[in-house]
């Protein structure tokens, strides 16, 4: 059986409390249906459009939401399908998702399956789903330059289902994060098929997060993070590929591992502070009917809401680049609105949200 080989450091824990701190306010966020369906809709355009462009494909993110809602766009045939075979294998997993319960075992055929449906029309049907016969390097697409040679393929199954041991059977007992950041890396390093695994190991370690409770209102999309920094993503994937070590289980995933908690920490802090911003706005929305409100205002208000009040000092700190006057007229227009009162005097006023 496999046994993955890292260290929990200090920025893994920070990385993965950032994760917490931000799941637990998407979680609980008093969003409409409509809005989460938007934030929805909009996680699987941008995982769809970074999950296909880091591998190559030209599609920009409106070529991809034109696809996806069965317009035509001017592309080629296979640009189009890669678009299409991705969200199918978003669909695999939320399905597997929701037909069974959380704690789901994540399996061979999973992988076998989101393979099949990510090279559908691409591969000879008789490549997809199906592991490699062959050897294949990876190269550097600039370069041309082999980076990476992946293990034979006669070691494939063997190595795959070692992996799948280890997950179904002892990867509940790390944080779900670490399990996902895991798979993905091993899959990376195995390369099952002769093509389509970087898709595949990204969608499976989506599919583990989901599986353990960790699809976040599925408002997230880790491959724009690997695609906005992909010269990072590779040689971070390349910086434990290189380790000279004598198995699998002997690489150290450290390094790889902060990188991929990091990125998942972005990502989320990212729709946190969208999540926080719209319920903000649709909770003053249903104080006021018609919320006509500057960004200072917004600002302002936002402050109240994590602080509780703010005081001279605080806002003349918030707002640096105003005037007194200005900010003073922007929290007498709150107070005309119904939204903030005044407390104390002049000098040591504090203002609070009524």
């Amino acid at each position: 059986m496999y046994i993955p080989k890292f260290t929990i450091t200090n920025k893994i824990l920070k990385e993965i409390g950032r994760v917490e701190a931000s799941k637990e306010i998407i979680e609980n966020a008093p969003l409409v249906p409509a809005y989460e369906a938007k934030f929805r809709d909009e996680a699987i355009i941008r995982t769809v459009h970074h999950g296909t462009h880091i591998e190559g494909n030209p599609l920009n993110t409106g070529e991809v939401a034109a696809v996806l809602e069965g317009r035509e766009v001017e592309a080629k045939d296979r640009d189009v399908q890669e678009v299409l075979n991705y969200r199918r294998v978003l669909a695999y997993i939320d399905k597997r998702r929701t037909t069974n319960d959380k704690r789901q075992n994540v399996s061979e055929k999973d992988l076998l399956s989101i393979h099949r449906l990510t090279v559908e029309k691409i591969l000879a049907p008789n490549k997809a789903g199906k592991y490699r016969k062959t050897q294949v390097v990876v190269k550097n697409s600039k370069t041309g330059k082999v980076s990476f040679v992946p293990p034979k393929a006669s070691e494939v199954p063997t190595l795959v289902r070692d992996f799948m041991a280890w997950l179904s059977e002892k990867s509940e007992e790390i944080h779900p994060v670490l399990a996902a950041g895991i798979t993905h890396y091993v899959l990376a390093f195995i390369h099952p098929f002769v093509d389509g695994n970087g898709r595949s190991a990204r969608a499976l370690a989506t599919m583990v997060l989901f599986a353990r409770g960790y699809d976040i209102k599925k408002f997230f999309s880790l491959e724009e993070y690997f695609d906005r920094s992909a010269g990072k993503y590779y040689e971070t994937l390349q910086t434990v590929s290189n380790q000279k070590a004598e198995s699998l289980s002997d690489r150290d995933l450290t390094v790889w591992l902060e990188y991929f908690c990091q990125g998942l920490a972005e990502e989320l802090a990212k729709v946190r502070g969208r999540v926080q911003k719209l319920s903000l706005d649709l909770k003053l929305k249903g104080r006021t009917g018609q919320l006509v409100l500057s960004e200072r205002q917004m600002k302002l208000v936002e402050y109240l809401e994590s602080y509780g009040s703010i005081s001279n000092r605080a806002w003349r700190s918030l707002l640096s680049k105003f005037s007194d006057d200005t900010i003073l007229r922007d929290l007498k227009d709150l107070q005309k609105k119904g939204l903030i009162k005044k407390k104390g005097s002049t000098k040591g006023a504090v203002y609070v949200l009524k």
